[in-house]
């Protein structure tokens, strides 16, 4: 009979998420607008030169940020795993407080960045990943 092992599932999508996080703040550190034009939609070509370049390199240190971040993913997930749900509401605190930031302090963009959908889904899938995460396994009666 097929047995969910949901503490095996949370590190597959845990992994997931963290490659993710890995992978996005590469973009943002190496790609030559930061991701902000490419990415975002931000018109980078609306600004002034100065003003393009900060932008860059603001997203560039976001890159950064979310890199620290996905390495600490990282030795959580193969060094110290009963981390993990801590990890999950720092995950679903990231994300909430971008969906509230992004609503106080709006940005003109030309299309509607990955990012912005992601929030939505983001915080409920975080939520549950954390609640089954501290759920008790009961012992299998034979």
């Amino acid at each position: 009979m097929f047995e969910f092992n949901h503490k095996k599932w949370i590190k597959v999508v845990f992994f997931v998420l963290t490659s993710i996080t890995i992978i996005r703040s590469l973009i943002h550190i190496l790609s030559a607008d930061g991701g902000a034009n490419s990415i975002a939609g931000i018109p980078l070509d609306l600004f002034t030169n100065e003003a393009s370049q900060a932008v860059i390199f603001m997203f560039a240190m976001w890159g950064i940020s979310q890199l620290i971040i996905g390495l600490f993913y990282l030795y959580v997930l193969f060094i110290k795993p009963n981390l993990i749900p801590l990890m999950l509401l720092s995950l679903t605190l990231e994300y909430a407080l971008r969906l509230i930031v992004g609503q106080f302090k709006p940005i003109l963009t030309i299309h509607t960045a990955p990012g912005a959908y992601a929030n939505y889904l983001m915080i409920p899938l975080s939520l549950v990943l954390f609640a089954l995460s501290i759920k008790k396994t009961t012992p299998k009666v034979v």
